[in-house]
């Protein structure tokens, strides 16, 4: 009985080492990326911070809104890993995301706006940003509509470690549910 414990133990302490391998590869490292989205880790939450900064025409309170929006995309998004191919220290980790799809809202907005400005004009008849940006931040958040994209994640290695390449403008816009199709 002993003997067969002994056994089962350095099975698993041989596993346990393996399976800390296991996680440098390509496709793990981009499932913890996708995954890190999906969980809000403080890296994303950063990054949402950031896009809600950058939105200078958003009073206060919209960029609240904006923010729990982002939030709620992101926790939102799925992915499936479909192939990962590896050429030496380059590899290639294809996914297919399924995320809400913001650019159909946007333009219906901006569709909206054209045929309807006197909605979005103050009391002098002049058109009022904020309006307009309470009207399209209140699509985004109703927004039951999703878009499927396939991302083709570019990975390389560097002292025996697996690393995520720099996205793309396209990688990052599909990412947020804006990439024009």
């Amino acid at each position: 009985m002993k003997k067969v414990l002994a056994i089962l133990g350095i099975a698993l302490v041989m596993t346990g080492c393996s399976l800390g391998n296991m996680d440098n590869t390509p496709t793990k490292k981009v499932e913890a990326y996708l995954n890190d989205y999906q969980t809000l880790n403080s890296n994303v939450l950063t990054e949402i911070d950031a896009l809600v900064a950058n939105e200078e025409m958003f009073d206060e309170d919209q960029q609240t809104t904006y923010r729990d929006i982002m939030k709620k995309h992101y926790q939102d998004l799925t992915y499936t890993i479909k192939e990962e191919t590896v050429n030496g220290d380059k590899a290639t980790v294809e996914a297919e995301i399924e995320v809400n799809d913001y650019t159909k809202a946007l333009t219906q907005a901006e569709t909206y706006r054209t045929t309807n400005e006197s909605e979005f004009l103050d009391d002098e008849g002049i058109f009022d940003e904020t309006l307009f940006n309470t009207y399209k931040l209140d699509l985004l958040k109703d927004n039951k509509e999703r878009v499927k994209y396939t991302i083709y994640f570019s990975l390389t290695k560097t002292n025996d470690e697996w690393v995520l390449d720099d996205l793309t403008e396209t990688e990052q816009e599909k990412i947020l549910g804006i990439y024009e199709y």
